[in-house]
């Protein structure tokens, strides 16, 4: 029953691992793919400390490797065989909800570790997901949006303002497209909350990101 979560930091795959241990699974392993320097995640760009301090909340270890887009899929599957070697792993879990081309990728890597890919909140209704969200205690912030939500975005909470503010300006309320990023800050699993400042906001690629620190 023990299991990997790919982990991005955010509150999909942290609400998709907390359902997964409802039902009875264990974390074993976080898996975190960094930017090329190392420094921070791939896909949201949290920095590696506070991913580390997420994981140290969670009590579950964390593992990361460096990759660029065009060596991500190798090097994933490459690690994902050594992590299901390492933890004696029986399946991965996947924070994804209903874009079917990022299961289709999630099932392709898990089978090549022969393990099997889990989706614990797939295709459940996005904006009722991110409800169940908040009722269940998962705390985020945003800490990348695009150009619709602009700067003024970074570092609100996930809330139920939030989701009205959202769909105001006409964007999906769970971020499913990418709109937004987030970074989860307490959690019903995490052992203390995690105290995170953003210090300051940066645009790149027409996207904005946060300065994160943490305290």
């Amino acid at each position: 029953m023990s299991f990997l979560c790919s982990w991005s930091g955010g509150k999909d795959s942290c609400y998709a691992m907390h359902i997964a241990v409802e039902n009875g699974y264990v974390p074993s392993v976080l898996l975190n793919v960094l930017n090329e320097y190392g420094d921070r995640s791939r896909s949201h760009g949290i920095p590696k400390a506070i991913l580390k301090a997420q994981a140290k909340a969670l009590g579950v270890s964390i593992h990361f490797f460096e990759s660029t887009w065009n060596d991500y899929e190798q090097l994933y599957i490459k690690n994902l065989k050594s992590l299901t070697a390492t933890f004696n792993l029986k399946s991965a879990v996947f924070g994804d909800i209903d874009i079917q081309s990022h299961r289709d990728w999630e099932e392709k890597v898990s089978m090549a570790a022969g393990i099997k890919a889990m989706l614990p909140i797939w295709q459940q209704p996005r904006k009722q997901l991110v409800l169940d969200m908040i009722d269940y205690g998962i705390e985020a912030i945003i800490v990348s949006c695009n150009k619709t939500l602009g700067p003024d975005f970074l570092g609100r909470i996930i809330d139920q303002k939030l989701i009205k503010d959202l769909e105001a300006l006409d964007v999906d309320a769970c971020g499913e497209n990418g709109e937004y990023h987030t970074l989860v800050i307490n959690a019903p699993l995490f052992a203390q909350r995690l105290n995170i400042q953003v210090i300051g906001k940066e645009i790149s690629s027409n996207y904005n990101f946060a300065r994160l620190e943490i305290d």
